[in-house]
């Protein structure tokens, strides 16, 4: 048995450690595109689940959305604040559990999560709680890493120097068109479509440096290796870069393919 609120302590740690928002901020096109995906009207009640440091919140705030933007890690949306009141948008945010949403059912015309819910341990919970407080009729739109992408391949890299718990469903789950038949039974309508979104470095070592000092999971990983071992994580990490690589020079230019998904409640 996953002692799921075990690995979601030891997640939100993780989160909490680096600064996502720093990394983030290659994704902000991917918020944008999948507010127009879900065709969303102004004055529309949107849910953003794991929201970070607010990206897809912001893009619905743009569109003249009620938006509520939710996450477990305070700093994260603490920078989302500010984001929102330097570009003078309103949204609220606020701390919770894509497991466990606070608010009734049915309260939202559009629940979005992008790169989000998709890494939470348990997740049939967590698409329950996405389709729960989404209204009949309403939509859920998701943003999830497919298994081939280069975000999945450096996830499949870094546990096999440091396992995830046993037991867990991979997150790129979200991202495969049978997960989220899975995932969201019962008869809606589900409609995929493969994007990329493009990251980009100086080097191969200073990309992989970037994500080690800010991405979360990485840093934690690097943390958890003996000083003999760390090398070996940069130097697989330095290789997947340059494998997905397609800049034809000396820099990075990285498109790491992602599932976007529109799911209409009957």
């Amino acid at each position: 048995m996953v002692d799921f609120e075990a690995t979601k302590k030891r997640q939100r740690e993780t989160w909490s450690s680096g600064d996502f928002s720093r990394v983030a901020t290659s994704a902000v096109l991917v918020g944008e595109l999948l507010c127009e995906a879900v065709q969303l009207h102004a004055r529309e009640k949107v849910l953003d689940v794991a929201t970070g440091s607010g990206n897809t919140a912001l893009a619905a705030a743009r569109r003249r959305c009620e938006v509520v933007g939710v996450d477990y890690v305070p700093a994260l949306l603490e920078r989302a604040r500010q984001r929102a009141t330097a570009e003078q948008l309103v949204a609220e945010f606020r701390e919770c559990d894509a497991e466990s949403l606070s608010f009734p059912n049915h309260s939202f015309d559009c629940v979005l999560s992008t790169f989000g819910c998709m890494f939470a341990p348990d997740q049939e919970r967590a698409a329950a709680e996405l389709d729960r407080v989404c209204r009949r009729g309403g939509r859920i739109g998701l943003a999830c890493w497919t298994p081939q992408s280069f975000a999945g391949n450096l996830f499949r890299t870094v546990a096999k120097h440091v396992p995830p718990p046993e037991g867990l469903a991979p997150p790129t789950r979200w991202g495969t068109r049978e997960g989220l038949s899975e995932l969201f039974p019962g008869g809606p309508h589900i409609a995929s479509e493969l994007r990329s979104v493009s990251m980009r470095g100086d080097s191969a070592e200073s990309f992989v440096e970037f994500f080690r000092r800010y991405f979360g999971p990485t840093l934690k990983a690097f943390e958890a290796l003996s000083p003999a071992d760390q090398p070996k994580l940069q130097k697989d990490l330095v290789a997947e870069v340059n494998r997905f690589n397609r800049s034809g020079d000396d820099t990075v230019l990285i498109r790491s393919e992602y599932l976007e998904t529109v799911i209409t409640k009957p």
